[in-house]
């Protein structure tokens, strides 16, 4: 809701100042430059959801580090290994979409800080557990903290991007990057060494971002979106909610397709290099880091390139770029695996931001249900599919998975289904 007021009484005051309670309603166009301070602010803010979503992901990525550890420390096998994996997706993938559409109902800015609150104390019953369905209720935490946490933060991250929500949703997203790269080094450096007592110490940082997330969360609660700013969001994409259902299948389609062939490289490309060169593990785990890194910048420069030419060109670059590639990985030499590894993790990573931005836009009135359906739902049936691609290793090699997964990418050719959006001004 927009109010009006006209501050002071001098004649020489001619226009009204408009106060608005939602930074991404409808824009106002002036004739003043918004304030230096407003876009500074914003700017701040934005980098302090990508920081919590770092140590989030953090977080979430150290849990995995650690099952080495668990697993000598308490003779499990690897059907217990399996349940605890369970026991963590179920809450952070399966819980993220229904935490997402009760939030669209009822908003709860604060929930951040509590949802982190679940990881501080999942935190410490992993260091001090003693028994196996201990750290299983640990896993789960962990996994709720996460699913409270995504939708509700990339709501805030859009709020404060200005109007440029390709590169505000490239930034949260490159935080999530880098916590996940950080959390193995960190389970090396720390955990390792010092044993499991010592994942204490990470409820720390689970504690630095529940203070982050507290003061995000007021930083929002007066900008949150009315209904009737939502329904209006809605009608602006001009497309029937039949048109606008079928292009959300498509997007998810587009995302599980990357996601899985994600998931393969991430647990199988060092296996693959191992067994079809002859290379240390050592070097497998370089040539996977240099992977992981091309897809992070991807992931940075693709938001912003949807801002600047249109997000449904970028996912069709990001299609039509990286099937050539993927398919001649299995076959390259060593050099050409790494050359060609660098190509198809910064393509097929650019269309993350805007394919979510996208689906924000189809369905701006259910925003937290869409972040909580692409990250978590469609990321956590990617790692199944991870378990099946590892089955089909069983079964067959390596080789063929790769030569399978190769035309995943393949499956992104129904982006020609979806429908040109109207352009908005920010």
């Amino acid at each position: 809701m927009e109010r009006y007021f006209q501050p002071g009484s001098g004649a020489h005051l001619n226009k009204p100042v408009i106060l608005s309670e939602d930074v991404t309603a409808a824009p106002i166009v002036t004739d003043d430059p918004p304030p230096a301070q407003t876009s500074t602010a914003a700017f701040a803010v934005l980098g302090a959801v990508s920081l919590s979503h770092l140590l989030n992901d953090l977080l979430q990525s150290l849990l995995p580090s650690i099952y080495p550890i668990l697993k000598e420390n308490y003779s499990l096998d690897f059907s217990q290994i399996g349940l605890i994996t369970l026991a963590f997706m179920v809450t952070s993938s399966l819980l993220q979409p229904l935490i997402g559409i009760y939030t669209d109902r009822h908003p709860k800015p604060q929930s951040l800080a509590l949802g982190m609150g679940f990881t501080f104390v999942g935190m410490i019953l992993l260091s001090v557990a003693h028994h196996y369905y201990v750290i299983l209720i640990a896993a789960a935490l962990v996994g709720t903290g996460s699913a409270v946490f995504h939708p509700e933060s990339a709501r805030i991250a859009r709020a404060a991007s200005g109007g440029r929500y390709g590169l505000a949703q490239s930034v949260f997203q490159v935080g999530g990057n880098f916590g996940q790269a950080l959390g193995p080094m960190a389970a090396a450096l720390i955990v390792v060494p010092f044993g499991q007592g010592s994942i204490v110490g990470f409820s720390g940082v689970a504690a630095v971002a529940i203070v982050i997330l507290w003061r995000l969360g007021a930083w929002y609660k007066p900008r949150m979106r009315t209904r009737k700013q939502a329904h209006a969001e809605r009608q602006s994409v001009g497309l029937s909610s039949g048109r606008v259902k079928f292009a959300l299948v498509v997007l998810v389609v587009l995302c599980f397709s990357k996601a899985f062939y994600l998931a393969g490289i991430n647990s199988y490309y060092t296996f693959f290099l191992i067994h079809k060169f002859g290379v240390s593990t050592q070097t497998a785990q370089i040539y996977l880091f240099v992977f992981l890194a091309a897809s992070a910048c991807g992931v940075f420069f693709g938001g912003p390139l949807g801002d600047r030419f249109g997000r449904k060109y970028v996912i069709w670059f990001s299609i039509v770029g990286a099937l050539p590639f993927t398919l001649m990985l299995p076959y390259a030499s060593l050099t050409g695996n790494l050359m060609l590894s660098i190509l198809i993790g910064f393509i097929i990573s650019s269309a993350m931001p805007a394919i979510i931005v996208y689906a924000q836009e189809l369905m701006p009135h259910r925003f937290g249900m869409i972040s909580g359906l692409f990250f978590g739902f469609v990321f956590g049936i990617g790692g199944i599919g991870a378990a099946v691609l590892g089955y089909i290793a069983d079964r067959t090699s390596i080789d063929y998975v790769y030569q399978v997964c190769a035309f995943l990418p393949a499956i992104g050719l129904l982006a020609v289904f979806l429908p040109q959006l109207k352009r908005q001004r920010a």
